[in-house]
C-alpha cells in the first residue's frame, strides 16, 4: 500500500511541475508581449525612429485588434 501511495504522490508532483512550467512559460510570453508593445509604443512617439520598426510589427501592436 505504501508503494502505491508513493507512485501516486510522484505522479501528482510531476503533474504539478508540468503545470507550473506551462504557467511560467505563459507568464513569460505575456510579459514579453507587454514589453514589446511598450517598446513599439515608445517608438511611435518619435516619428524619426519609424524606419527602425517594421511596418508589420507596428500594425500588430495597435490597440483594438
Amino acid at each position: 500500500m505504501a508503494r502505491q501511495y508513493e507512485d501516486s504522490n510522484s505522479t501528482v508532483k510531476t503533474r504539478r511541475q508540468q503545470e507550473d512550467q506551462r504557467r511560467m512559460a505563459f507568464r513569460r510570453a505575456i510579459e514579453d508581449r507587454c514589453e514589446q508593445r511598450q517598446l513599439l509604443q515608445s517608438i511611435t512617439d518619435y516619428p524619426e525612429l519609424h524606419w527602425q520598426a517594421p511596418v508589420a510589427a507596428l500594425r500588430s501592436v495597435q490597440p483594438g485588434r
